[in-house]
């Protein structure tokens, strides 16, 4: 049977994420610096606030 007449088979939208390289290098890198500026902004947050 000819290639061109079959239809095509529709790759996973997660499939497409995890093969794109730059991606994940660029999720890898600002995801934990996120949440870690998240972290530090509530520790700040949380120290007392000290008497005069």
């Amino acid at each position: 049977m000819n290639q061109e007449n079959q239809p095509r088979e529709r790759v996973p939208f997660w499939q497409k994420v995890l093969d794109n390289h730059f991606l994940l290098l660029f999720l890898g890198i600002t995801v934990p610096t996120v949440f870690y500026i998240l972290w530090g902004v509530m520790e700040v947050a949380n120290i007392p606030i000290a008497p005069y």
